[in-house]
């Protein structure tokens, strides 16, 4: 009966064998009551009991196994979920990072504009002084102005009232009329004469047309050098030009005598 039973036991580990696959739980009731059937009838009893020692057994290892499997699930995804934790909590440190730097730079922006707004103030007050200067510049430059006419006219009142007998003296010229006065020209302009005379030299009408400057220099005598063409061209007569100053450097006087042909220069001091 021993080996009987033994046999059994091999046929039914080889049918359990082919039917069960590896997954979890053996197959139907209806399937082991046929088996059983198979078997002696003394035998039967015995094999249900065995058989229901090792559906809970089996029942037993599998619910550990899943127990087992999932627990591993279970750890793996604490695991995860420990890093989800670690990199939400680095995100949350990056961002406060970036929210301190964020605040950072509108603070900096603020006290930017502050600044602008301040060199804003500065620039306007700095356009003020200027406007500031440059009237009181165009106050100095006028009452400059008036020196240098009051200075120019003085000179020009004493030429006129000294040079008749100067241009006598050098020159045999005989002065008619000598004052100061305005050419006015056919296209309706005009120039203004600082020494303006009329007279004879030789029985010939001549002009005379001079400037008196306190410190002549080459530009004014380039610029006398051109107004004498064009009076000249005017009055189509002879011209004597005169030159009335306080102070001329000996390499301008040379230059206005080369510059200009028949010009005669007087110092005040000579008039």
């Amino acid at each position: 009966m021993t080996w009987a039973f033994l046999g059994c036991i091999n046929e039914l580990n080889s049918v359990l064998a082919k039917r069960y696959v590896g997954i979890k739980g053996f197959a139907t009731m209806q399937i082991y009551s046929d088996i059983i059937e198979s078997f002696p009838q003394e035998m039967q009893l015995p094999m249900l009991k065995l058989m229901d020692r090792l559906r809970e057994e089996t029942l037993d290892t599998i619910k550990r196994s899943d127990f087992e499997e999932l627990k591993g699930v279970v750890t793996a995804l604490g695991e995860r979920t420990s890093d989800l934790a670690l990199a939400h909590k680095n995100s949350e440190k990056r961002l406060a990072r970036i929210e301190v730097t964020l605040q950072e730079l509108a603070e900096a922006q603020k006290r930017t504009e502050q600044r602008v707004e301040e060199l804003v103030e500065a620039q306007r007050n700095t356009e003020k002084t200027l406007g500031t200067v440059v009237k009181e510049q165009k106050n100095i430059r006028k009452d400059f102005g008036g020196l240098s006419d009051s200075i120019g006219y003085g000179l020009e009142d004493k030429a006129i009232r000294g040079l008749p007998n100067l241009l006598q003296r050098d020159l045999g010229l005989r002065i008619e009329a000598l004052d100061r006065r305005f050419i006015e020209y056919p296209d309706g302009g005009d120039d203004e004469v600082n020494i303006y005379g009329e007279g004879l030299l030789n029985e010939e009408k001549v002009y005379i047309i001079g400037e008196s400057k306190s410190q002549l220099g080459k530009k004014d005598v380039d610029h006398f050098s051109r107004f004498l063409v064009r009076v000249s061209n005017h009055l189509r007569a002879k011209v004597i030009p005169i030159l009335v100053t306080y102070s001329v450097r000996p390499k301008v006087e040379q230059y206005a005598k080369e510059k200009i042909e028949g010009l005669s220069l007087y110092m005040s001091f000579e008039l």
